[in-house]
């Protein structure tokens, strides 16, 4: 007897990351929209919305009545969160609760933020995916980077985002230089006294000495490059993403990844 189909709900559907991950969940044979969480669009249809036709799924606002409507069914349930970091850490702990897996997307939740629903995750036996990125290519530059610090010593990123990004760096840099950070080194050691004229020009700075900076504007989607310098050579990894479909895959094996976790983990990378 074939398996029932994964039910999934998507907060944040009327969004441009939304509605994508509407369509990817439509588009796959193992899963099933279950419910389509936001605050605009309420009552029209997630799938006329999302321009794949009616699905009979109406949009609601109401996170924890949808999350209920799931664990009534008695089979394990995903939440997917593409959203504004403001409310994620509530909603991640509300899905949780109610004997969902939650599969976020969302940045901007700070270190004890993730410590506390990690801990969450664990005393429910409840797995949970957070990735600042879900871009299969993305996962395969910060691997080269690690690879490339063992022979450079001097490094620094700049990530790209369009002006709707709320905020900087990006989750995905700072995950790029906590993982350069993590290998024990110090980089950019300094050959001058440097001083700033305007503050902020050298970017932001970490404890490892890696500098990130950020730009916003219109016309760009999501971007990231690192830069290696060494004697008489430089070496620049970079990752484009020109559409949002882009990241679907890493999404829809997060959704089926996550339902055999009991705890919470940090990056695509970890389930790949």
């Amino acid at each position: 007897m074939a398996e029932k189909p994964i039910p999934v709900v998507v907060i944040g559907c009327a969004g441009k990351m939304g509605r994508e991950v509407v369509r990817a969940v439509c588009a796959a044979p193992d899963m099933v929209l279950f419910g389509a969480v936001d605050r605009s669009h309420l009552d029209e249809d997630a799938g006329e919305l999302a321009g794949i036709g009616n699905i009979d799924v109406p949009i609601t606002d109401n996170l924890e009545v949808t999350c209920a409507m799931v664990a009534q069914e008695r089979q394990p349930g995903v939440v997917v969160d593409f959203t504004h970091p403001t409310g994620v850490y509530d909603r991640i702990r509300a899905a949780i609760a109610y004997g969902l897996r939650p599969v976020v997307g969302t940045t901007g939740l700070t270190p004890s933020q993730i410590d506390e629903l990690a801990d969450f995750a664990d005393k429910a036996s409840t797995g949970c995916i957070l990735a600042p990125n879900f871009a299969i290519g993305m996962v395969l530059l910060q691997q080269a980077c690690l690879r490339a610090a063992e022979y450079f010593d001097h490094v620094e990123i700049i990530e790209l985002h369009h002006d709707q990004k709320a905020d900087a760096p990006s989750g995905t840099a700072l995950q790029t230089a906590q993982m350069l950070g993590a290998m024990g080194k110090t980089f950019n050691p300094p050959s001058v006294k440097s001083t700033e004229m305007l503050s902020g020009a050298r970017g932001g700075e970490l404890e490892s000495g890696i500098r990130i900076h950020s730009l916003r504007m219109p016309g760009l989607e999501a971007h990231q490059e690192v830069i290696f310098g060494g004697l008489g050579q430089i070496y620049t990894l970079r990752h484009d993403t020109t559409d949002r479909a882009a990241y679907m895959p890493g999404v829809l094996l997060a959704i089926r990844k996550v339902l055999g976790l009991k705890s919470l983990i940090y990056g695509l990378e970890k389930i790949l």
